[in-house]
């Protein structure tokens, strides 16, 4: 089987399991959403006091142990990091606040729009947009520096994090917050959840599928081969949702659930998830993959995205079917601001330190 070929039906995987996850009662247009199920975990563990999306979402939880799983038995499970922690989970944190504007991370864009909800193109639309841009550093030179060796402990972080979440999920302590109505209140059955969760956390890390680097590498480099894994995630979810939940299929705009239709903010919203995704060297769903693999760099990225989450619902940036707040413009175009600036800032350094590594090199020679 060609390359192409694994990655598409790999995707196809991830896309069949989020059209399977919400017939079995997640969210409309919301099998599987990193962005949303983190800022659902966020809230059942009362870092924000929204009501209606406090959950913590076994998916979330069975992603962490396959990947953790399979990168341990395959011996890609590697602890390292290192790597501009802090502006990592800047950029995290700014990632987050785009994709609760759009409400999405960019794996629920392609399940919106597999599900028929437009108002996905239009975020899809900013989200190559803020991609191309991120691509403008990369060639100019913008690196976050290399990761080094950590201590091995700091890789069980992550599947340790997952344990506890999985005894807070089943025992349900009184400090735990679970939604009684609104999108966190609906969910598939924990344990198919779980398993459905951790055979996604498979296929995402054995094929690597990124959905940043799938649109990264076919500007930079003219790559089309990561493209395939979002292919098949889009056509297997509109063949999943056609099938089994052609009742909730509905092609248009309006009345698309847990979405707005303003579609400035959904552009702009998913320019700083691009963009963010990219000088991050990765989507939040291949954040948190790597984060489950060992890598602590991706590790602060998560930390990023669960403080943008509590940031977001604490002083109302997050959207709503409603639409986008006025903190949430005002967010989106802040971000985006100093996002440029941190990136401007790195290639100005990394540019130093290249000259002043060639000026040592010309004295010693």
């Amino acid at each position: 089987m060609s390359g192409k070929r694994k990655m598409f039906i790999y995707g196809g995987i991830v896309g069949l399991i989020g059209a399977v996850l919400m017939k079995l009662g997640n969210p409309g247009n919301m099998g599987i959403c990193i962005a949303c199920f983190w800022r659902d975990i966020a809230g059942a563990l009362g870092l924000h006091r929204a009501e209606v999306v406090q959950y913590i979402r076994p998916e979330i939880i069975g992603i962490i142990f396959g990947s953790f799983i399979i990168s341990y038995i395959t011996g890609d499970f590697k602890v390292k990091g290192g790597s501009s922690p802090l502006i990592r989970f800047v950029l995290g944190f700014f990632l987050m606040i785009g994709a609760l504007v759009f409400l999405g991370c960019p794996l629920r864009m392609i399940l919106r729009l597999a599900n028929g909800d437009l108002n996905a193109l239009v975020g899809l639309v900013g989200y190559v947009a803020g991609i191309f841009i991120g691509v403008q550093f990369l060639k100019k030179g913008y690196t976050l520096g290399k990761s080094i060796d950590q201590p091995k402990i700091a890789g069980f972080i992550y599947p340790i994090i997952a344990v506890i979440l999985l005894i807070f999920l089943v025992v349900r302590p009184a400090f735990i917050l679970f939604s009684s109505e609104g999108p966190g209140s609906m969910a598939a059955p924990i344990a198919i959840a779980l398993v459905l969760g951790a055979v996604v956390g498979i296929a995402l890390q054995r094929s690597r599928i990124c959905t940043a680097g799938g649109f990264r590498d076919l500007i930079l480099i003219k790559d089309s081969y990561f493209l395939w894994g979002l292919i098949g995630i889009f056509v297997f979810a509109l063949a999943g949702n056609l099938i089994l939940n052609f009742d909730k299929f509905h092609l248009g705009f309006i009345e698309q659930p847990v979405a707005h239709t303003n579609h400035l903010w959904n552009f702009l919203g998913m320019v700083l998830v691009g963009l963010c995704s990219v000088l991050l060297g990765g989507c939040p769903i291949r954040q948190t993959i790597l984060a489950s693999e060992g890598d602590t760099d991706a590790g602060v990225t998560v930390l990023g995205l669960i403080a943008g989450a509590a940031f977001a619902h604490n002083f109302g940036l997050a959207s709503s079917a409603k639409g986008v707040t006025a903190n949430g413009k005002f967010a989106v175009i802040i971000g985006i601001l100093f996002v440029l600036i941190i990136a401007y800032g790195v290639i100005v350094d990394t540019r130093k330190s290249n000259s002043h590594s060639k000026k040592e090199v010309k004295i010693n020679g």
